[in-house]
C-alpha cells in the first residue's frame, strides 16, 4: 500500500511540470527558472514526506522557506540605494 501515495505524488507533480512547460512562453527568464526550482524542491520534499524520511515540522519549514523565497522573488527591488 505504500506505493499508492508515492504514485499519486509523482502524478501530481508530473501534471504540475506538464502545466508549467505547456503554459510557459519561449525562453527561460528569472521567474520561470525560479518557479521550476520551487516546483522541484517541493516535489523532493513531498516525496520525502510521503516515504517517511522527514516529518511534518520539517516539511512545514520547507514550505515556509519556499513561500519566503517566492515572496522575495516578486517583491519590487528599490534600486535607488
Amino acid at each position: 500500500m505504500e506505493f499508492v501515495p508515492i504514485a499519486l505524488t509523482f502524478l501530481i507533480f508530473a501534471g504540475s511540470l506538464l502545466g508549467f512547460f505547456c503554459s510557459k512562453n519561449k525562453g527561460f527568464g528569472k521567474y520561470t527558472t525560479s518557479l521550476l526550482l520551487l516546483i522541484l524542491v517541493l516535489f523532493v520534499g513531498a516525496v520525502a514526506f510521503v516515504t517517511g524520511k522527514i516529518d511534518w515540522p520539517n516539511l512545514g519549514n520547507l514550505l515556509f522557506a519556499i513561500a519566503g523565497y517566492a515572496g522575495g522573488l516578486v517583491t519590487p527591488k528599490d534600486d535607488q540605494g
